[in-house]
């Protein structure tokens, strides 16, 4: 049994992941616009209408800007605990309610041989989750949009063979950067964003034998660089004995350009 997976886009200007099985495929979030998200589906050469359903992690425009579009256009079920179902209320426009689903907080559903599980993080938004994929003894964990990563969340997402890990924001950049002062607080808070460097330490606890990719995401515009992500991971990493390159690797992620579809 396989599990793809491909993080179509990531970043302030939008989110949104597909993961797939023989029989299921998904969308975690929608953040863009609905032409945009075709447009990305097209470039993995996939098709929306074949989707099995939308999971939403929360309301935040960068994760549910096309959730309304795509639902009605191709009447595709939509996921989220109540929470953030009433928090979108007014901002995704009318879904039908035959396509409105409830997914609460640290439950699983299961969807043929692929078991999706939920658990909640530290931001501020209504009730905000992100998802764990299992499908036999594969693992997929999808975890951004956290000021931190508690013991609780590192419980439940350990030893996975894949990550999509936020790494939204360099420290010293942030500090320095034109945002005013109440949104530097916001970001660096424990409701915010997690930096590379918190990030890494994270990573590090989590790592487990079966562990083979990170998929470095969520980064800020103006407050990270790629390049700069990946070589403050890959330092804090090494520095607890964790080889990039050689037992772990790290991939980047894009606002706009898909990742390539993997097997995990």
């Amino acid at each position: 049994m396989t599990m793809h997976f491909s993080v179509l886009a990531s970043g302030s200007t939008g989110n949104a992941i597909f993961v797939e099985t023989e029989e299921h495929s998904f969308l975690v979030d929608a953040g863009l616009s609905g032409k945009a998200m075709e447009g990305l589906f097209s470039q993995i050469d996939r098709k929306i209408e074949d989707l099995s359903g939308i999971l939403v992690t929360h309301e935040h425009s960068d994760h549910i800007k096309g959730i309304g579009v795509l639902a009605r256009k191709y009447k595709l079920p939509v996921y989220a605990n109540e929470k953030t179902w009433s928090a979108m209320d007014g901002l995704v426009g009318k879904i039908d309610t035959e396509q409105k689903f409830s997914f609460d907080m640290e439950t699983a559903k299961h969807f043929g041989g692929m078991s999706i599980e939920s658990f909640g993080v530290s931001h501020d938004a209504a009730e905000p989750m992100f998802y764990v994929f299992h499908q036999g003894e594969k693992k997929l964990v999808l975890v951004t949009d956290t000021g931190y990563v508690s013991d609780r969340m590192k419980g439940i997402i350990s030893n996975a063979d894949a990550y999509v890990f936020e790494s939204n924001h360099d420290v010293g950049m942030l500090r320095m950067c034109r945002y005013p002062w109440n949104i530097k607080r916001r970001i660096l808070s424990d409701i915010g964003h997690v930096s590379n460097e918190d990030a890494a330490v994270a990573m590090s606890e989590v790592i487990g034998d079966r562990t083979k990719g990170i998929y470095l995401a969520h980064l800020s515009m103006d407050n990270n660089m790629k390049d700069l992500a990946r070589m403050s991971v890959t330092q804090t990493l090494e520095s607890k004995g964790i080889g990039v390159g050689e037992q772990i690797d790290l991939f980047d992620t894009d606002p706009k350009v898909p990742t390539p579809l993997v097997a995990i």
